[in-house]
């Protein structure tokens, strides 16, 4: 159906592997016959936890993020290890970033935030009948973990104060399965 929009490689490879990232240069045939290279990030992939605590309030993170040199308010998420299921991923990031654990986890669906440079998709859970633990921050890592409700939550984003782009996502499924527009499979 869409085979006259197909690009092929042609050759090409890793031009840098990082303990992260993994960047590829190719050479592609674009479907009118002409070639041109293609850059992009090869990335293991991640998850994002929607944590709702019983009284409806979204349990949050504040971090630094470098790149950006600010800090940016976030759900948790975190890279899924190799070999690693999603839904496992989610249940470890979720406790190691904000010490809480969930008894009812629910799979809402796969994004992929950077379709032009990167093979990057996040799995979205929504978790719920959460109970506070400990943290288990990895060396390295440094957040602060609040809670907001919905509505505040949609305010930050109309604000321009959540501009994390899985985050916002997460938001608004929330706010479609609070409504009844959406519902879980």
């Amino acid at each position: 159906m869409d085979a006259h929009l197909k690009e092929t490689r042609v050759d090409g490879g890793l031009v840098y592997d990082g303990n992260f990232l993994k960047v590829h240069k190719d050479r592609i045939k674009l479907p009118n016959g002409a070639e041109t290279s293609r850059e992009y990030f090869r990335h293991p992939g991640a998850v994002v936890i929607i944590p709702v605590l019983d009284d409806g309030t979204v349990l949050l993170e504040r971090q630094f993020r470098y790149p950006n040199d600010r800090v940016f308010i976030e759900l948790p998420a975190g890279k899924i290890d190799k070999g690693e299921d999603p839904l496992a991923s989610a249940i470890r990031e979720l406790q190691e970033e904000t010490g809480y654990t969930a008894t009812e986890w629910d799979f809402i669906t796969t994004i992929h935030n950077a379709i032009a440079y990167s093979d990057e998709h996040l799995d979205i859970y929504l978790a719920r009948g959460l109970e506070k633990g400990e943290q288990k921050l990895d060396e390295g890592e440094f957040l602060d973990v609040f809670t907001a409700s919905l509505d505040e939550l949609l305010e930050m984003v109309r604000t321009g104060q959540i501009s994390d782009v899985k985050t916002i996502i997460g938001i608004f499924w929330l706010d479609k399965l609070r409504s009844g527009n959406w519902k879980l499979d």
